[in-house]
């Protein structure tokens, strides 16, 4: 009976063991032909292995990546993904020369193919002719990427991967917003065609992010139907038909390719998604219908007119992210398909089916700080400059965009707006209590505030605080698992 019990207890430790190392068996079929992006600008990432398993539960085999993490790309090894690797702006410049190119692909590239990495791309620079940053990268760019493409060379595996940029559809020119007009712009010009050259020597794809819902929120007088697939309203163009904005931009690059002598490049869309919060335009319900027409599009192999067929495309993205800049607008932290914390915020179907009802698969073991919240206390009558002093300083250093005309939270009163900043300033700090002070004007409760459409949201533990819990787990139940076989063995 003793040795039963001792086995039971050994088989227990084993199991336990062997779930904090092993992903979800759960699986679901996305398209072959669908990636996502996995931005990173966020105050509490999620566990990198928690994620790949929510890529892996959902049948999402591509990803994009901004930048290169260590921990992220050691939690992508051996999943079976599809991985792209990014270099952020900034660093183009010192990447230009040779021995630094060789450096960054020794510790960046080499290294994580060796470790089980699939890595297939590299985007040198992600967007860097935007108009709005004046041609502050047109010098470094081409450079970067050339010195880049040697130092893969050099590695041994150009045949793998492959150098590009990740470009904005700004970098096309159409006076009149017909495909047919469409044209590189004439201050990148000269560029645009070293590029091109350089894409097509090296067999590389032509990446470029689309968005329609920046068709919207930049001009009001834009036709809605356009920027969704429900084929409400159409337009010609020398013979071909569109009826959604998407197309047309496919279209635009494939005319300004063309005019360039290089018809036959391969495209790949490497953003397009619909922001959920953050103005009136940008919400669940529409994210969902532009979610539902374009996955289903994509699974009846419909491309554009001049480009039909399959098209690879990277969805933008898997999570909010609180940290990045609002310069472009409030919408640009609420691109997330999944909320902070990897829940689902819409049913999407990656599958490409078009089932209205299937949500995907959410992150599982995502661990929350204490079922708490700060706001606005009840002792507080008068709103007076105190008050207007915390709350500006709440939003001043913290995430607040989901306040204000067209927001989820647009309909709370002057109380639930400063509630909801210093929560959001409280949660951001770890539910720290020096957080929830503003001089006396707030207090800790634990009732939850949400409102209607308006969550007040809880922290999760950071990625960095989950690991270390987990490693501390396993180091007890590995101590635990040699003193029993030590006393009982």
């Amino acid at each position: 009976m003793a040795q039963t019990k001792r086995m039971l207890w050994a088989s227990c430790l084993i199991f336990v063991l062997v779930q904090c190392h092993l992903p979800s068996a759960k699986c679901s079929h996305a398209l072959s032909n669908i990636g996502i992006n996995w931005g990173a600008l966020t105050s509490h990432p999620i566990n990198p292995y928690t994620v790949v398993d929510l890529l892996k539960d959902n049948g999402i085999k591509k990803v994009k990546l901004f930048d290169v993490d260590s921990w992220t790309l050691g939690a992508l090894a051996g999943s079976g993904i599809e991985v792209m690797i990014g270099i952020p702006n900034d660093q183009m410049e010192r990447l230009s020369n040779s021995g630094q190119a060789e450096q960054w692909v020794k510790q960046n590239l080499t290294k994580h193919l060796h470790g089980g990495v699939d890595i297939r791309y590299i985007s040198v620079g992600n967007e860097p002719f935007l108009a709005s940053y004046e041609n502050k990268y047109r010098s470094s760019t081409f450079p970067a990427m050339k010195s880049i493409q040697k130092a893969v060379e050099k590695a041994g595996v150009a045949d793998q991967v492959k150098v590009t940029s990740c470009l904005n559809a700004d970098v096309l020119d159409s006076g009149s917003d017909k495909p047919s007009d469409g044209q590189f712009r004439s201050d990148i010009k000269d560029v645009m065609k070293e590029i091109l050259q350089f894409l097509n020597d090296n067999n590389s794809p032509f990446f470029i992010n689309i968005y329609p819902y920046l068709s919207l929120y930049l001009n009001p007088n834009f036709p809605e139907e356009l920027a969704f697939f429900d084929a409400g309203r159409s337009f010609e163009d020398k013979g071909a038909t569109y009826t959604n904005v998407f197309d047309a931009s496919v279209d635009t690059l494939v005319w300004a390719l063309k005019k360039e002598g290089y018809s036959d490049m391969k495209i790949v869309v490497g953003e397009v998604g619909w922001p959920t919060d953050g103005h009136k335009s940008a919400n669940k319900d529409k994210a969902r219908r532009f979610y539902h027409g374009f996955l289903k599009k994509l699974g009846n192999q419909q491309g554009s007119p001049l480009h039909p067929g399959v098209l690879d495309v990277y969805l933008f993205g898997l999570f909010d992210e609180n940290l990045k800049s609002i310069e472009p607008g409030k919408f640009e932290r609420h691109w997330g398909i999944f909320e902070y914390d990897g829940k689902p915020k819409f049913p999407v179907d990656f599958s490409g089916k078009g089932e209205d009802h299937k949500w995907p698969v959410g992150a599982k073991g995502v661990r929350y700080l204490e079922k708490q919240w700060c706001v606005l206390s009840e002792d507080v009558k008068e709103f007076s400059g105190p008050v207007y002093e915390a709350l500006g300083y709440a939003c001043a250093n913290t995430d607040c965009t989901s306040l204000g005309y067209g927001c989820s939270c647009a309909d709370l009163d002057i109380r639930g707006n400063i509630s909801y900043a210093f929560n959001q300033y409280f949660q951001a700090r770890d539910q720290s209590i020096e957080a929830c002070d503003f001089d006396g004007l707030a207090e800790i409760v634990t009732s939850d505030p949400s409102k209607g459409t308006c969550k007040f949201p809880i922290v999760i533990e950071s990625a960095a605080t989950s690991l270390q819990t987990r490693n501390a787990i396993i180091h007890i139940l590995l101590l635990g698992f040699a003193l029993f076989f030590v006393t009982f063995m």
